[in-house]
Parts: C-alpha cells; structure tokens; sequence
C-alpha cells in the first residue's frame, strides 16, 4: 500500500474533526446565544462538502488495507461524532505501519 493512501485520509479525517469542532462550536453561539446563523450554515456546508470527500478517502483507504464491513463503517462515522476522527485516526495508522515497513523493504523496479 501506498503511503500517500494513508496520508489522504490522515489529512481528511484532521480537517474533518476540526470542522465538526467548529460547527460545535458555532451551533452553541447559534443556538445559545441565538448569534451567527450565517456563519453555522457556511461552517455547516463546508463540514458536509470535506465529510463526503474524508468518505471516498476512507472508503479509499479500507478498500486497499482489505477492512471488513464493521471496521470500514466504524471508520466512516467516525468523521460524525466530534473528535473521535483524532482517535480514530491515529489507532488506523498504528496499524497500518507495518504495511509502509513492507513497502520500503522491496527494492524500486524500473
């Protein structure tokens, strides 16, 4: 596997738990503080535009590390509860070292 695989998504699922963050965060000024509902939608569309592409890279990247169904799902919402990407994302990456440790033992073809 390609390391640039797993880079994809490391920076999707980051930007991803980031904007859920943020929306928290500015659904708790709209809400709470009924200020910023033009701001919640921008933050709003902008988490649903990055959460579909975090999906393809997920979707991407278990597809190659050969995941079964409850892995891929588990790793898919995790984009959807805020911060459990962080987590998430760092236990996939731990287990996917050795596959990059692999991949650097085999000699460059031309």
């Amino acid at each position: 596997m390609k390391k640039s695989v797993v880079t994809r998504y490391r920076v999707m699922a980051y930007v991803t738990a980031v904007m859920l963050l943020l929306l928290c965060a500015c659904m708790v000024f709209k809400y709470g503080f009924g200020k910023g509902e033009d701001l919640t939608f921008a933050v709003s569309q902008a988490h649903g535009l990055l959460y579909i592409i975090y999906l393809v890279f997920a979707f991407d990247l278990g597809s190659k590390a050969k995941w079964g169904f409850g892995k891929l799902l588990w790793v898919l919402l995790s984009g959807t509860l805020p911060t459990a990407a962080f987590f998430v994302e760092r236990k996939i990456v731990r287990e996917l070292e050795p596959l990059f440790a692999d991949d650097a033992a085999e000699p460059a073809r031309a």
